[in-house]
Protein backbone atom coordinates (compact mmCIF):
# COMPACT_ATOMS: atom_id res chain seq x y z
CA UNK A 1 0.00 0.00 0.00
CA UNK A 2 1.28 3.77 -0.98
CA UNK A 3 0.63 6.67 1.24
CA UNK A 4 1.28 9.78 1.11
CA UNK A 5 3.61 11.25 4.50
CA UNK A 6 3.09 14.56 5.20
CA UNK A 7 5.73 16.30 7.66
CA UNK A 8 7.73 19.05 6.36
CA UNK A 9 7.63 17.82 3.11
CA UNK A 10 5.47 14.96 1.48
CA UNK A 11 7.04 11.73 0.67
CA UNK A 12 5.25 8.51 -1.00
CA UNK A 13 6.01 5.96 1.77
CA UNK A 14 5.07 2.23 0.43
CA UNK A 15 3.77 0.15 3.24
CA UNK A 16 3.63 -3.69 3.42
CA UNK A 17 0.03 -4.81 4.46
CA UNK A 18 -0.96 -6.13 8.49
CA UNK A 19 1.97 -4.02 9.53
CA UNK A 20 1.29 -0.28 8.73
CA UNK A 21 1.52 1.33 12.05
CA UNK A 22 4.50 -0.65 13.14
CA UNK A 23 6.36 0.41 9.71
CA UNK A 24 5.01 4.04 10.25
CA UNK A 25 6.96 4.11 13.73
CA UNK A 26 10.26 2.64 12.34
CA UNK A 27 10.04 5.39 9.77
CA UNK A 28 10.01 8.33 12.18
CA UNK A 29 12.37 6.13 15.01
CA UNK A 30 11.32 6.06 18.52
CA UNK A 31 10.37 10.15 18.11
CA UNK A 32 7.56 11.47 19.94
CA UNK A 33 5.52 12.17 17.22
CA UNK A 34 1.68 11.66 16.27
CA UNK A 35 0.02 10.98 13.09
CA UNK A 36 -3.35 11.92 11.39
CA UNK A 37 -5.01 10.91 8.42
CA UNK A 38 -8.64 13.49 7.34
CA UNK A 39 -7.56 15.53 10.80
CA UNK A 40 -8.18 12.38 12.95
CA UNK A 41 -5.92 10.54 15.06
CA UNK A 42 -4.50 7.40 13.31
CA UNK A 43 -5.30 4.65 15.94
CA UNK A 44 -5.46 1.64 14.11
CA UNK A 45 -4.58 0.51 10.06
CA UNK A 46 -8.21 -0.11 9.46
CA UNK A 47 -8.08 4.00 9.01
CA UNK A 48 -5.41 3.94 5.96
CA UNK A 49 -6.35 3.31 2.27
CA UNK A 50 -4.26 3.40 -0.61
CA UNK A 51 -3.07 7.10 -1.72
CA UNK A 52 -4.60 8.09 1.56
CA UNK A 53 -2.49 11.41 3.23
CA UNK A 54 -0.86 10.50 6.69
CA UNK A 55 -0.32 13.78 8.43
CA UNK A 56 3.28 13.67 11.23
CA UNK A 57 2.64 16.42 13.63
CA UNK A 58 5.07 16.43 16.73
CA UNK A 59 3.82 16.37 20.41
CA UNK A 60 3.85 19.20 22.44
CA UNK A 61 4.62 19.19 25.82
CA UNK A 62 2.18 19.99 28.30
CA UNK A 63 0.89 20.31 31.84
CA UNK A 64 3.04 23.07 32.44
CA UNK A 65 0.93 25.93 34.73
CA UNK A 66 2.64 29.52 34.79
CA UNK A 67 3.10 30.52 38.31
CA UNK A 68 1.90 28.70 41.55
CA UNK A 69 -1.58 27.27 41.86
CA UNK A 70 -1.39 27.78 45.63
CA UNK A 71 -2.08 31.23 45.75
CA UNK A 72 -4.89 31.42 43.58
CA UNK A 73 -8.15 32.88 45.13
CA UNK A 74 -5.69 34.94 47.50
CA UNK A 75 -7.38 38.67 46.99
CA UNK A 76 -10.92 37.20 47.29
CA UNK A 77 -9.88 35.79 50.86
CA UNK A 78 -8.59 38.70 52.26
CA UNK A 79 -11.44 41.07 51.56
CA UNK A 80 -13.85 41.39 54.59
CA UNK A 81 -16.95 40.05 54.29
CA UNK A 82 -19.98 42.65 53.66
CA UNK A 83 -23.47 41.38 54.47
CA UNK A 84 -25.96 42.58 52.38
CA UNK A 85 -28.32 45.58 53.46
CA UNK A 86 -32.18 43.76 52.86
CA UNK A 87 -34.10 47.18 54.22
CA UNK A 88 -34.09 48.47 51.05
CA UNK A 89 -36.94 47.71 48.67
CA UNK A 90 -36.35 47.09 45.00
CA UNK A 91 -36.92 49.27 42.24
CA UNK A 92 -39.62 48.54 40.17
CA UNK A 93 -38.65 47.93 36.25
CA UNK A 94 -40.82 47.58 33.37
CA UNK A 95 -44.27 48.04 33.51
CA UNK A 96 -45.08 49.05 36.89
CA UNK A 97 -41.71 51.76 36.44
CA UNK A 98 -43.42 53.12 34.20
CA UNK A 99 -46.85 53.32 35.51
CA UNK A 100 -45.37 54.47 38.59
CA UNK A 101 -43.79 57.71 36.09
CA UNK A 102 -47.19 58.29 35.01
CA UNK A 103 -48.46 58.98 38.36
CA UNK A 104 -46.08 61.15 39.90
CA UNK A 105 -45.80 63.06 37.05
CA UNK A 106 -49.73 63.59 35.61
CA UNK A 107 -51.79 61.97 38.15
CA UNK A 108 -50.78 63.55 41.53
CA UNK A 109 -49.98 67.09 40.25
CA UNK A 110 -50.44 69.64 43.04
CA UNK A 111 -50.79 73.15 41.41
CA UNK A 112 -48.90 75.57 43.67
CA UNK A 113 -48.29 79.03 42.17
CA UNK A 114 -45.15 80.15 41.23
CA UNK A 115 -42.47 78.60 39.15
CA UNK A 116 -42.77 74.57 38.72
CA UNK A 117 -40.44 72.68 40.95
CA UNK A 118 -38.08 69.77 39.12
CA UNK A 119 -37.80 66.53 40.39
CA UNK A 120 -34.60 66.74 42.06
CA UNK A 121 -34.72 69.62 43.78
CA UNK A 122 -34.17 70.24 47.60
CA UNK A 123 -35.85 73.37 48.23
CA UNK A 124 -38.98 73.68 50.26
Amino acid sequence: MQVFVRTDNVEIVSLPHGNEMDTLQEIFGQQDVFFSVGGVPLETCDQLTDGCTVDVQGRLPGGKVHGSLARAGKVRNQTPKVEKNTEKRKKLSGRAKRRQQYTKRFVNVVIVPGRRRGPNSNAK
